[in-house]
């Protein structure tokens, strides 16, 4: 006698038991790897973005501080209308990533935010020695960043490379318009204290420093110092002709701010 033929229903419950049964117990451990790996790429994302976001305002700001035109006082009000709400920005942008690099996220992620630290750090540290003719301490620069990001000394010291070549952009444009050194209101163009002896002792600072071979900084040493010391030269070219060749000047006249590399190995300066 023919057996009874089985409901299409019943087939498909007693195949999902079976796949109960059958179900590996190494899937659960597999979908948390798989949650993990895309919360970091959302992390990795966020974090990358806002570093790219703090660049591209410290940039604007950089640029707007170039139109500052003394040493030695506070931004003019119609600069610092321009540059404060960017400062605001970037706050508002690093705080919105703090719960992202903390812990071991700290040094997991930190080669993604390093590029917007190194920019930001750029633009403070002209700001300040614009407004007061001084080199930003590591200590005043790490207060410059919200609680909970950290300040490595590498970004710190990239930072301060990247800030010789505003300032040698600063001095050449002061002297192209006032035909002097910049210098503090009340000083002669020309003290023992100016933007060019700033400069060379800054240059002297780095040529002191062994960036070692592990460290991230020493990846990049080498060339941001063949570029400190071309800004350098800039500068003491452009008071050398203003010096020896300022009564053959003719109107209009901008200091030659081309140095050849001695190595021929010319190395352009970023500009905007």
């Amino acid at each position: 006698m023919a057996g009874k033929k089985r409901k299409p229903e019943d087939m498909a419950s007693d195949a999902a038991g079976s796949s109960e049964e059958t179900k590996s117990p190494f899937l659960p451990v597999f979908e948390h790897f798989r949650a993990e790996l895309d919360e970091h790429h959302d992390r990795r994302e966020r974090i990358v973005k806002v570093s790219r976001d703090v660049t591209a305002q410290s940039k604007k700001i950089i640029f707007a501080l170039q139109r500052v035109r003394e040493l030695g006082r506070p931004i003019h009000p119609s600069i610092s209308k321009t540059t404060t709400p960017m400062y605001a920005t970037i706050q508002d942008l690093l705080q919105s990533i703090v719960p992202d690099i903390q812990g071991t996220n700290t040094y997991r992620y930190r080669d993604r935010i390093t590029g917007g630290i190194q920019e930001y750090m750029e633009a403070v540290t002209f700001q300040y020695y614009l407004e007061t003719q001084r080199i930003m301490s590591f200590d005043d620069a790490a207060a410059q960043l919200p609680k909970g990001i950290m300040l490595t000394y590498e970004d710190y010291a990239l930072g301060l490379f990247d800030m010789t070549g505003e300032l040698m952009r600063f001095a050449i444009t002061y002297m192209a318009t006032n035909g002097k050194l910049p210098t503090k209101p009340g000083e002669e163009s020309l003290s023992k204290s100016s933007i060019l002896t700033d400069m060379q002792d800054l240059r002297a600072a780095f040529e002191g420093v062994n960036p070692g071979k592990v460290y991230p900084l020493a990846k990049e040493f080498e060339s941001k110092l063949r570029t400190t010391r071309q800004s350098v030269e800039k500068v003491e070219n452009g008071v050398y002709q203003m010096i020896v060749r300022g009564k053959e000047r003719p109107k209009g006249w901008r200091p030659d701010t081309s140095v050849a590399d001695t190595r021929g190995e010319g190395e352009a300066v970023e500009s905007y």
